[in-house]
This record gives structure tokens, C-alpha cells and sequence, in this order.
């Protein structure tokens, strides 16, 4: 993908391009909306990502963004996102979901709907969900420096390109076998990159491969290990996902789990015994044979000590510690004594050590020759082969490390991609299981895109500050225009937010909490939210040119206002209304109004207004009982009346038949 194509997606400058164009596929990534891929590029977070995803996807589908028209309409559907968010376990599943939004493409409607029919079908378990609380987007290990070895060339080009390629080693220009010999000093292991020096022989380990650096995985196993030593854990997890759930995976996941189980988190092969024993023989020799020295001498002390025939002990022992003959008198009279000291302390020096048991049974005759057999007090180590037994334990431990990261390496190598495939497939899960548990939660079912208008059977919203189960379902419907009259508290406002919410769903391409829905698919929608008192003049006259531009054109719009009166005083207010409505009803817009002044409205407009009402049936202990469902051709009667009503049919006042007779006239 062409930097300039990058460019194209609207808030794509030239340095984030940049970045993008390093992603081995990024046409594939942003096309696909996976926030992980493209969260791959250095320096684009998951967040920036899903703004570059959903930009990207509004472009392939020609889609201008213009669908939630007002900041009512924005704060449905943010409310409507949360509640998918919630249902989300990863973070990442939370910023994939940022890419649905509501769209007048239909070939987008089409494309989420394909994703979101396949997602409901997923059941999830909870075994799936507590797996998917691990899983995170794979990340790249920090820089790793491999310092034991090093590139070798006499040639300055293939210099550049090895420095270029295997940034981890060190790579050194030499002229000739000195130049080698004199790296195989300082190095445990030099790779010389011309063949020219093939047969030159220089102690240490040399190796001629001329094309090393084109394959740096061979070079540098740790730059393999890093990176799944740094995600073990993500790829655990997205393993024991796709055993809960059944998915498939392009890899064995048992083998990977086996190879995972040999590597720590550093990058380091674990779970060797023989190495881990060679790391712990070379770490504590010094401590080991110390001891083995105290064994020794304690031993041959007592012994000094309990000699009392040739001369008494404590004599002895005085000789001894002045040095006066110490050799001969040991040798003469404490022989026995003397090598059953150093035995026992050449046995605690290889217990010690652990050699036997870890398989490094060569080893332990220069362990047995740490402590000499010629008769001393104090006995003493042998300094000499102390460190050739260190030199070759940590030889050991070395080539066993190198040996064992190679073997590892070369059977993750080549799982790299199956394995990112793996946890990708994860997170997938988790944005389809956060759709599915949407669906299930409150009772969703697929819209149709049919007719005019939008209609809706048994429609509960989750939006209301209520329980969902105790929400009373709700049937509306409407073509053209109208105006929902009702009471106070009746559900007009949350009638308008089911509508917009069915909307806004649907419009995403996922299920709504209906029991059926149909709409037709709209251009835009606008809702425009109760206005909190009077407006000023300016105000005022900024909400009629809002007015002004939406009734112009012939787009189909879904217009949503609730109790626009408020704006002005009530005269006014119902003639404004009345216009509006008028203006609406030659349009190709669907209008709901929500407003008090329903009767003043239909009797001021020129045309036939259709009146709505959310009935309220009547009083019971001082609450309202409310019809939740709107009554269509019907204006709603007030709460007053209502009142009224209730106080004729108890009092004998005649005050009160007549104020009941001036509400029905």
C-alpha cells in the first residue's frame, strides 16, 4: 500500500503513513478494521488505531460520517456502545468495537450484520470467558544484545547489509585470519560471512556461512525466544480460548504449549535440569568449595585433637598450628586421618555441585582434584584447578544453553505467524462474544430493512434506569410524521430513545432489543434533546436555522424532538411546531415530536398532523398507571385530568363534574 493511498484516509498525516507502511500488510490490516494488526506499527496505539480502522472503513464504503447529526443522536450512540464495551473481557475487544458505528451505507449495514449474524451464535461460556481475561495483542520483545558472538567480513558492503540485518551481534570488518583469530579470543563464537576464509584454521569456534546474516533466526535464536518468552503467557491464554471455545488453529497448540512450558518469560530456555545444575555449579563453586574446605579441616581438627599415645593431643595441635613440621608429623602420624578428611571433603564438594545427579558425572574427577592428597593443615583448595573447573563448567553450561536455545528456536521459528494467528483469533472471539452477550442480555433480534419509517413490536431499552427485566415492552411505530402526546412520566422520552436506539443499532448492521423491528435505512438522524428552559434570542434563533437546514433537501432523515415548546412561550411554540411539521411532512424524513401542546399544534398546522398518546389508565395509590405503548390516532389525556377525574368519581363536589365537563369540551 502506497504511501499516498495511506494519506487518502482522512486523519492519516505523512509521519503516521509512515508508520503504517512498515506493517507487513497494512492494506490487508486497515481494510479488515483489525485494531491489533494495526496497532503493530510503532508509535500507533490501539486507540489511534481504531480511529485509523474506522476512518479507513468509512472511505471503502464512501461513507461521509454525517449519520448522527446531533449530540443527542451521539450520546445514544455512545450509550449504545458502552453497553457493548461492557460485554467486552480485553481491552482490545473495547477498541474493536469503536469500528461499528451507525452508517447510511447499506454495503456497510451488509458487512457488520454478515459479522454480527455469525457472532450470536456463539455461546459464551463462562470457562471462555475467564481464558479470554489473559489474552492480549502480542507485543515485540525490547532490543536484544547477544554479546558472546559476533559477524565477521572483509567486505564493506556485505558489512552494511549484516548490520542492517542482524542488529543484535556485533559485526566486525577484518583483513585477514589474524583479524579472526584475534575475534575468537573475545568471542565464544565468530561467523565470518566470506567464503574466502573457508579452511582457514584459527582456534575457537569459527564458522564460515557466507549467508548468515539473510537468515538471522539461525544467527540469533534469542531473537526468536524473545519474542515468545515476552508473550508466553498471551499465547497460553489465547490457547486454553480456542480449547473452551473449539476453535480451530493453524497450529498444534499442544506442541506450542510444550515448547512454551521450556522458556521463560526473559527469553531463556528453562526446565533443564543438567543446565539449571550447571548454572547453579558455576554460580555457588566458590561457596562449595569453601565448605568442602571447613569439612575438611573440621574433620582432620577432631581427629588431631583425639590423638593422645605418640604425643598428647594438645601438643600436636600446638605444633601444628605454629607450621613446625606440620607434613611429616601428618604424614606420620595422622595419614589415615588426612585422607579421610579430604575424601570426605571431595564428596561434599561433588554433592555440592549436584554433578552425578544432573548427568555431568565427566566432571567430577577435576571436582576430586580441587583438594590435593599431600598431607597440609589447613587443608587447602588447589586455586589452579578450582578455575579450570570453573572454566569448564561454564564451557559446559554454555554449549548446553546454545544447544538447547537452537533446538527451541528452530520449533518456534516457523510458528510465529500461526501463533500470532492464534491470538488474533482471541481477540476476535472476544469482540463476537461481547455482540453475543449484547443479544442474549436484552433480548435482541435482527432488524428488517423494509417500508417506511421505523417500527417496533415489544421493544424494551436498555437505556432506562431500571433493571432490564422489569422494563415494560413497548409497540410503536410511525410513517410520515406525528406528535406523541402522554403524561408526565409516561415514557415519551424513553419512547423517542428506543426509537433512536432500534435506529442506531440497526444502522450498525447489529441486533435490536425487540421483539421485531422494521425500518427503512436512513441518511441521518436527528434528535434533538429536551431544551432546559427558555431560550435566549440567539439561541432561539439558532435552533430555527437547525430546523431551517433540515427540512431542506430530499434526504431520509429520522427526526426525533422532544418537548420543543420549551424553547419559547407555548403560543408561539405551537405555531413554530405546527410549521415544522408541515415542512417535514413533504419531506422523505420521519418525524416523532414529543410535546404537551399536541391539540394547539394539530389545530394551528395546514396539514393533517397524526397525534399519538402514551394513555395513562389511571391513579392507584397516588401512581400513575401508564399504557407504555402509544396509542396511535389518540391524544393522550393529562395528568390534571386525570386527577379531576378521580375526585368526581369520589366527592359529591359538584366543582369537580365541572371541571371534568371543560377538559372533554
Amino acid at each position: 500500500m502506497e504511501l499516498e493511498e495511506l494519506e487518502a484516509i482522512p486523519g492519516v498525516g505523512s509521519k503516521t503513513a509512515a508508520r503504517l507502511a512498515e506493517l507487513e500488510d497494512p492494506e490487508g490490516a486497515i481494510a479488515s478494521g483489525d485494531v491489533a494488526a494495526v496497532a503493530r506499527a510503532p508509535g500507533i496505539s490501539e486507540a489511534h488505531a481504531a480511529r485509523i480502522a474506522r476512518a479507513a472503513i468509512r472511505r471503502r464504503h464512501d461513507d461521509d460520517g454525517a449519520f448522527l447529526a446531533t449530540p443527542r443522536a451521539r450520546e445514544v450512540y455512545d450509550a449504545a456502545l458502552g453497553l457493548l464495551q461492557e460485554r467486552a473481557v480485553t481491552p482490545y475487544a473495547a477498541k474493536r468495537l469503536e469500528t461499528f458505528y451507525p452508517s447510511a451505507a447499506e454495503s456497510r449495514i451488509d458487512e457488520v450484520r454478515t459479522f454480527a449474524e455469525r457472532a450470536v451464535a456463539r455461546e459464551p461460556t463462562e470457562e471462555v470467558l475467564a481464558a479470554l481475561e489473559g489474552v492480549e495483542p502480542l507485543e515485540e520483545p525490547g532490543e536484544v544484545r547477544v554479546r558472546d558472538r559476533c559477524l565477521a567480513t572483509s567486505d564493506a558492503e556485505t558489512y552494511a547489509a549484516a548490520r542492517e540485518a542482524v542488529p543484535e551481534v556485533s559485526v566486525e570488518l577484518v583483513e585477514d585470519a589474524r583479524g579472526i583469530a584475534d575475534l575468537a579470543r573475545g568471542y565464544a563464537t565468530v561467523v565470518v560471512l566470506d567464503e574466502a576464509f573457508e579452511g582457514v584454521e584459527v582456534d575457537g569456534d569459527v564458522r564460515v556461512d557466507a549467508v548468515a546474516h539473510e537468515e538471522p533466526a539461525r544467527i540469533v535464536p534469542e531473537r526468536t525466544l524473545a519474542f515468545f518468552g515476552r508473550n508466553r503467557d498471551r499465547l497460553r491464554a489465547a490457547a486454553a480460548v480456542h480449547r473452551a471455545a473449539g476453535l480451530e488453529a493453524s497450529l498444534d497448540v499442544d506442541d506450542l504449549e510444550e515448547a512454551l512450558a521450556r522458556l521463560d518469560r526473559d527469553g531463556e530456555v528453562a526446565g533443564d535440569e543438567s543446565l539449571a545444575q550447571l548454572e547453579a555449579a558455576v554460580d555457588d563453586l566458590d561457596a562449595a568449595v569453601g565448605m568442602a574446605e571447613n569439612v575438611a579441616n573440621d574433620r582432620l581438627r577432631e581427629a588431631i585433637q583425639e590423638r593422645d599415645v605418640t604425643i598428647e593431643g594438645t601438643d600436636l595441635l600446638s605444633l601444628v598450628e605454629r607450621g613446625a613440621g606440620v607434613d611429616s608429623l601428618l604424614e606420620r602420624e595422622l595419614a589415615d586421618e588426612f585422607a579421610d578428611a579430604v575424601g570426605e571433603a571431595r564428596e561434599h564438594l561433588v554433592d555440592a555441585l549436584d554433578l552425578g545427579d544432573a548427568g555431568l558425572d565427566g566432571y567430577e574427577a577435576t571436582a576430586r582434584r580441587v583438594f590435593g592428597d599431600e598431607p597440609t593443615y589447613p587443608v587447602e583448595r588447589d586455586d589452579r584447578v578450582v578455575e579450570r573447573l570453573r572454566e569448564e563448567l561454564t564451557a559446559e553450561r554454555d554449549r548446553r544453553a546454545a544447544r538447547l536455545k537452537n533446538d527451541l528456536a528452530a520449533e518456534l521459528r516457523d510458528l510465529r505467524e500461526p501463533a500470532t494467528d492464534l491470538v488474533d483469533a482471541a481477540l476476535s472471539l472476544d469482540v463476537e462474544l461481547a455482540v453475543s452477550r449484547f443479544a442474549r442480555d436484552f433480548d435482541c433480534t435482527f432488524p428488517r430493512f423494509e417500508g417506511r419509517g421505523v417500527h417496533v413490536e415489544g421493544g424494551r431499552s436498555p437505556l432506562l434506569d431500571e433493571a432490564f427485566a422489569d422494563v415494560e415492552p413497548v409497540d410503536y411505530g410511525v410513517e410520515g410524521v406525528a406528535l406523541l402526546s402522554g403524561v408526565n412520566s409516561g415514557g415519551k422520552t424513553s419512547t423517542l430513545d428506543l426509537l433512536a436506539l432500534v435506529v442506531v443499532l440497526a444502522q450498525m448492521g447489529l441486533p435490536v432489543p425487540a421483539a421485531e423491528a422494521r425500518l427503512e435505512r436512513f441518511e441521518a438522524l436527528h434528535y434533538q434533546a429536551k431544551t432546559q428552559g427558555t431560550l435566549d434570542a440567539g439561541a432561539f434563533e439558532a435552533t430555527l436555522r437547525e430546523f431551517g437546514s433540515l427540512v431542506a433537501g430530499d434526504d431520509r432523515r429520522l427526526v426525533l424532538v422532544d418537548e420543543l415548546e420549551s424553547i419559547t412561550e407555548p403560543g408561539a411554540s405551537a405555531v413554530i411546531i405546527a410549521g415544522i411539521l408541515e415542512a417535514l411532512d413533504g419531506s422523505d424524513s420521519t418525524a416523532v415530536f414529543v410535546s404537551h401542546l399536541a391539540a394547539e399544534i394539530r389545530e394551528a398546522a395546514d396539514v393533517e398532523v397524526t397525534v399519538d398518546g402514551i394513555e395513562a389508565v389511571g391513579l392507584e395509590d397516588g401512581e400513575l398507571q401508564v399504557n407504555r405503548s402509544p396509542v396511535k390516532d389518540h391524544l393522550a389525556r393529562s395528568t390534571p385530568e386525570l386527577i379531576v377525574e378521580k375526585l368526581a368519581g369520589e366527592e359529591d363536589e359538584g366543582l369537580y363534574d365541572e371541571l371534568l365537563e371543560k377538559f372533554e369540551s
